[in-house]
């Protein structure tokens, strides 16, 4: 069989049998790519999950990604991270589906209300808890930004993943131009 389909075919099965998150998948990975398919040997898997864990994203699909990569490329990489996220999509595509032929079911429409509203008492917790944690002499400028990041999203409708990068620019900014008047204030 082509190796491309199946590394798509191993990880699609370990995607769709693993509950638990990307940690419990780690497991299978190991048994099907170093025992069952001997594509590679228990370092490379220590390896990988050691790169996987210090990556940005989800454990399994980092592993899948290296675990394709390493054993045929980049195409087998491409194919391992799809079968690895496949079945989990289809799943969460299924349920959506589902939820929205029921949505006008008034106890539907009042459970969703009722996890909105503990959303966003969580949301609220997590600001609080972000809000207590500010140093007392940064409070002015945190608050700035807060303020400000919140006239872009809520009022001017900016796109949250551009009003983080921007915060995250100007606090870099702001950091440096404290550190340069440290250091001139010193000398």
């Amino acid at each position: 069989m082509n190796k491309n389909l199946e590394l798509f075919l191993t990880f699609m099965k370990i995607g769709a049998f693993t509950f638990g998150g990307g940690y419990a998948m780690i497991p299978l990975i190991q048994k099907e790519v170093c025992e069952n398919k001997k594509w590679l040997n228990e370092k490379d898997i220590t390896d990988i999950v050691a790169i996987s864990e210090s990556t940005p994203g989800p454990i399994a699909i980092n592993a899948a990604t290296f675990v394709g990569y390493k054993t045929s490329g980049f195409l087998g990489a491409c194919m391992a991270t799809l079968g690895v996220v496949l079945p989990s999509f289809l799943i969460i595509s299924l349920i959506s589906l589902i939820l929205t032929q029921f949505q006008s079911i008034k106890a539907v429409r009042y459970a969703f209300m009722g996890i909105r509203a503990a959303v966003l008492a969580l949301i609220l917790k997590a600001l609080w808890m972000m809000f207590k944690s500010v140093k007392k002499k940064k409070k002015p400028f945190s608050y700035a930004i807060m303020g400000l990041s919140l006239v872009l999203t809520a009022f001017l409708k900016i796109d949250a993943v551009f009003v983080i990068i921007g915060c995250g620019l100007f606090g870099l900014l702001w950091s440096i131009l404290n550190r340069k008047e440290q250091s001139n204030g010193t000398d």
